[in-house]
């Protein structure tokens, strides 16, 4: 029997399910997005089945729920499919077709999820630590902002200091009344945001001792627990690489040529060597952060590796990147050999 391919179309009601065997739609059909229900359709089909979702907000759910009752489970980078969905009439029914079809033809890109829920756990207390820390920053603009249209700038210790806020305000009470209204709203607001960001942070902490190779990534230079969880809560396992370039690439240091044409002699144009542009930022964020510190430090394999390149006449911005890839690899076979960090593996 011919494999059967699935592509469904997933809403938070509704499921839209199409299978095609041997190029031809074979069964369609319109069920409740509701496991128990998902689950029996599956088992319902005989032979070697494929399941193709897109990725979305319900694929990490339904894919450690459902993945055992089918031979292989896709979750499709939905960016790769646009062009084909975008080509005549649009239901969710043709959407589910089309992704049965571009499943058999190997045209998906795939996007990882993990079934390990210990491992989900951390990625979810490191996006919200992020996010409160994001949500931080716009308290303090907004603080900021307030303050600058009266040509005043906040007290460096007031962000921490209680005291000093008290201070600070009290002097600024007789000459703006209004402001100071508006300031302890925003304050308040600052305030609690910071709370929870210590909160996220314990949290990120306290999962992050359940896996040691968090803890030896931080003795590297520039590593901390935030860009050591973040980097392991966003890349799961070292084993979804093949090689360091592949790595590179998900990271937002990967080079990527593009050339096109040809000059007036006929000959092919060289081209030009960039950055991947669609990358997980936090990533990226985590990796360059990390190697600007270990370069800032001085002292160590990176910093020594960077002025190497200078020296060279290697731009600063493709010596930082260069050295990024040198952290990103180091960590990447410690991570394979749950090994400690050791100035030699540099």
């Amino acid at each position: 029997m011919a494999t059967a391919y699935i592509g469904a179309d997933v809403d938070f009601k509704m499921t839209e399910l199409a299978v095609e065997r041997g190029g031809q739609i074979v069964v369609r059909d319109r069920i409740p997005t509701d496991v128990r229900s998902l689950r029996e359709f599956l088992d319902d089909l005989g032979g070697r089945k494929v399941m193709v979702i897109e990725e979305g907000s319900l694929a990490g759910w339904l894919y450690r729920n459902l993945h055992p009752h089918v031979d292989r489970f896709v979750i499709a980078d939905p960016r790769r499919n646009r062009l084909v969905y975008n080509d005549g009439d649009k239901t969710d029914a043709l959407d589910a077709a089309a992704l049965a079809a571009l499943c058999r033809s190997g045209h998906v890109r795939e996007v990882y999820h993990t079934t390990d829920d210990g491992r989900l756990e951390l990625k979810k207390s490191v996006v919200l630590y992020h996010d409160r820390v994001k949500e931080a920053v716009r308290q303090i603009n907004k603080l900021r902002a307030s303050c600058r249209e009266y040509g005043i700038r906040v007290r460096g210790r007031a962000w921490k200091n209680k005291r000093v806020r008290a201070q600070w305000m009290r002097e600024l009470q007789q000459m703006h009344p209004g402001l100071i209204r508006r300031l302890e709203v925003h304050w308040i607001g600052y305030d609690a945001v910071m709370s929870q960001v210590k909160l996220a942070r314990s949290e990120m902490a306290r999962r992050s001792k359940e896996y040691p190779i968090i803890g030896y990534w931080q003795e590297l230079p520039g590593i901390g627990l935030v860009r050591a969880a973040t980097l392991f809560a966003y890349l799961d396992t070292a084993w979804r690489f093949k090689t360091a370039q592949k790595l590179w690439k998900y990271c937002g240091l990967g080079l990527k040529r593009t050339a096109s044409g040809t000059d007036n002699q006929g000959r092919p144009r060289k081209g030009y060597v960039h950055l991947y542009r669609q990358v997980n930022r936090k990533l990226k964020a985590a990796v360059q952060g990390a190697a600007l510190s270990a370069i800032r430090q001085g002292g160590n394999p990176f910093s020594d590796r960077y002025v190497i390149l200078i020296r060279g006449g290697t731009t600063t911005s493709n010596a930082r990147h260069t050295v990024g890839r040198k952290l990103l690899s180091v960590m990447w076979g410690m991570w394979k050999t749950q090994s400690r960090y050791s100035p030699s593996l540099v």
